[in-house]
């Protein structure tokens, strides 16, 4: 029985299909490889998008001993035995560490010293951003890298690959239902491929049905029709008709799209556009996004509709939105103002307010410059009514 994954498994960078903003030739982290001067790395990514491979071609390219772990099994004195291996050698190793946001901080410390003097290279990967998970001293000596879902027509190239290489018989309605089910996920085409050409080297739609009745959760069919959707149900929320964003989350949900991505497209879509109108639409949808990561589908269909129309149904502001994108257009475009002296650190010249019933009034900025504009809407007419109260005391 061959193992697909890995004997189509890239050995360099020209190999790996998709990951071009990371593996095309001009690539910063291909260019850091090619001159030995790659630091600490951790990547993150769906699954199935390639990192444990990157981190295996740069070992590679970088001509270093790999390592490879995973952090919910990983021992410290594993690591302990390789850093005193490699103590005075020549040449240092790449540890490589899969699902990295699971590092405990007693292992995390273990690392930190031989980061710090680069006697190894240490490359973490997970299908989470590990930015929190992991201690702000491994941060700030590392970099970070973002994977994406494989687009359908590099699934569709691997996918080639695997045919020519194992002499499978497929036709163009099949592939296509191969590649569209897999999600952006390569690992998962492979394995099904491999699983089906085990029952008949002619591989029909009809058998891939029955070993995956279902899409997996990556996203709809075609990149168009996906962003199309996507921005449909944004807008069909944001202008409060809540039938059609019951119909466009229907679709993406048919279309195999991930209840994470969808919920956090609302969770933004609380903040961009309900805003402090209703301010509990965002710990509602914040909720949507902790529960669907747990349940998954089908239940969590369920859950998403009930925060769609939530949304639809919430009185919207886009104030707070506005107000930190023209905060960010003047910090860019103009001279940065200075801090009033008595706002400053340790200054004896500072009013605090509760001293003075909740409010007193100071210099909080050397210019005046307005940034929120509130709205008569919802609770945040409410806000607007409290502040002008406030300062006209």
């Amino acid at each position: 029985m061959s193992d697909f994954t890995q004997i189509l498994r890239p050995t360099n960078f020209d190999d790996l299909v998709g990951q071009e903003h990371l593996t095309s030739a001009n690539s910063p982290l291909r260019l850091l490889c090619e001159k030995f001067a790659l630091g600490h790395s951790f990547f993150y990514g769906p699954a199935g998008c390639g990192k444990t491979s990157i981190a295996r071609i740069i070992a590679k390219s970088m001509d270093l001993p790999f390592y490879e772990f995973n952090a919910t099994s990983l021992k410290i004195e594993q690591l302990r035995k390789i850093f005193e291996q490699y103590k005075n050698a020549l040449q240092k190793p790449l540890i490589f560490i899969d699902e990295v946001h699971r590092l405990a901080k007693n292992q995390q410390e273990v690392l930190l010293p031989v980061m710090e003097n680069n006697t190894v290279l240490v490359i973490g990967a997970s299908t989470e951003n590990p930015f929190f998970s992991l201690t702000s001293a491994i941060r700030s000596r590392s970099m970070l890298f973002e994977l994406k879902h494989i687009s359908n027509e590099a699934l569709q190239t691997l996918l080639n690959k695997a045919i020519n290489r194992e002499n499978l018989a497929i036709d163009e309605q099949t592939q296509e239902y191969l590649v569209r089910s897999s999600g952006g996920d390569a690992r998962a085409m492979l394995k099904l491929l491999e699983f089906t050409s085990n029952i008949d080297t002619t591989i029909t739609i009809e058998t891939l049905k029955s070993l995956r009745p279902n899409a997996l959760q990556a996203g709809s069919s075609e990149a168009g029709v996906h962003y199309d959707l996507t921005s449909a149900l944004i807008k069909s929320i944001r202008g409060s008709d809540g039938d059609a964003a019951i119909y466009y989350l229907a679709r993406l949900i048919e279309g195999g799209e991930s209840a994470d991505f969808i919920a956090r497209r609302l969770v933004i879509l609380a903040s961009e556009d309900v805003g402090n109108a209703n301010p509990q639409a965002l710990t509602l949808t914040t909720s949507t996004l902790t529960s669907v990561s747990k349940i998954g589908y089908p239940e969590a269909r369920i859950i998403l509709a009930q925060a769609v129309i939530y949304l639809c149904a919430s009185p919207k502001s886009n104030s707070a939105y506005l107000a930190i994108n023209t905060a960010l257009e003047y910090v860019k475009n103009e001279k940065a103002l200075e801090i009033p002296e008595n706002i400053k650190q340790q200054n004896k010249n500072y009013l605090y307010p509760h001293d003075f019933g909740g409010y007193i009034k100071q210099t909080y900025l050397s210019k005046p410059i307005k940034f929120v504009e509130l709205k008569d809407i919802g609770y945040e007419k409410k806000m607007k009514e409290w502040l002008i109260n406030l300062t006209n005391i």
